[in-house]
């Protein structure tokens, strides 16, 4: 009888308690914004790139640590903590990849969500969620044995998971082609039965409302010119207004979709990933950071530091995830917590 009650209470309590994250592998912090745009307090962040932490200070007032996750405990995490996130390194499972999978050492960073989820059941202080995010292919990396690895792990800490590809453009009324993984653990069962994940949309925001194709914000640097190898290339297939190409190296691509293609990492690595457009002057050039950070659904209060060059900025951007994708299934979790 005294157990019983004792559930209840822990259930009653879990209705009316303050919800607060632990995020790891911050980034930027487009999973803090959009978890605290849904309602729920970010306590403490973790991000070992000292550029992204930069952004990440400048935007937000969360107490972050700089370094590798393998140097956090959890005397470091705050007492109020009782969720857990990571966008966790994607590029051991994407198919751009070289996808070693947990062979990779930053595959194998996933262990550490799962290394601190431990240390705090055993402390007393077992999160309620740990919600992570990846690419797509991760679903079927190896056969599948890389999630089912995953989800046994959780599930080895009591907690029950669920997972949805969900797309960008689809779900988070953002012109961008993007589909990502999303993985929840819930440590109560019927938080996780109750659970909803967010209804599929219409995409009602348009690319023009993001691209500025009057370029008013467009700074010489983001314009092609016989400087660039692929000039002529560019010249020769960039003829369309009001859509989106992208130059892969050797070739230039049309997406005729009327949205963004993928934002990867590999924007700021030579930047041959950045989506081009002819802007309304009959000038070429590539998107510029803030409307690759747009295209990410980040406020437009969001700041980007004056002194990180933009190839970094076009990374940032690409690592990060769809901030109104996030705060749709954040608030999915908030409801189903209470």
């Amino acid at each position: 009888m005294q157990s019983k009650l004792s559930d209840k209470v822990k259930i009653i309590y879990s209705i009316f308690m303050e919800l607060n994250v632990a995020s790891f592998f911050a980034g930027v912090g487009g999973i803090d914004i959009g978890f605290r745009q849904a309602g729920i307090n970010v306590s403490y962040a973790n991000e070992i790139d000292k550029r992204a932490a930069e952004t990440y200070s400048l935007n937000n007032a969360t107490p972050l640590f700089v370094g590798d996750i393998r140097e956090v405990s959890i005397r470091n995490i705050p007492d109020n903590v009782n969720i857990l996130t990571g966008g966790f390194p994607c590029q051991s499972f994407s198919l751009a990849g070289h996808r070693k999978g947990f062979e990779d050492e930053r595959g194998a960073l996933f262990f550490e969500i799962v290394r601190l989820a431990r240390d705090l059941k055993n402390d007393g202080r077992q999160p309620l969620v740990i919600f992570l995010e990846n690419v797509k292919n991760l679903l079927t990396h190896d056969y599948g044995k890389t999630y089912c690895r995953i989800k046994s792990e959780l599930s080895s800490l009591g907690y029950s998971v669920i997972n949805k590809v969900i797309n960008t453009k689809e779900y988070g009324n953002i012109p961008q082609n993007r589909e990502r993984l999303y993985i929840i653990a819930f440590l109560n069962a019927t938080h996780c039965e109750s659970f909803r994940w967010p209804a599929e949309m219409r995409l009602t925001k348009r690319i023009e409302e993001i691209i500025d194709w009057e370029s008013k914000e467009a700074e010489k640097k983001h314009y092609y010119d016989d400087r660039y190898k692929c000039h002529q290339a560019l010249i020769d297939n960039v003829v369309s207004h009001n859509t989106v190409y992208q130059y892969r190296r050797k070739y230039v691509r049309e997406n005729k979709s009327g949205v963004s293609p993928t934002l990867t990492a590999n924007m700021g690595i030579g930047g041959h990933n950045v989506p081009i457009i002819i802007d309304n002057h009959n000038q070429i050039r590539k998107f510029t950071p803030s409307e690759c950070f747009a295209l990410q659904g980040f406020p437009k209060s969001f700041l980007l530091p004056k002194n990180i060059p933009d190839s970094v900025l076009y990374k940032q951007a690409g690592n990060s995830v769809s901030v109104t994708v996030i705060k749709r299934i954040a608030y999915q979790i908030r409801k189903a917590l209470s």
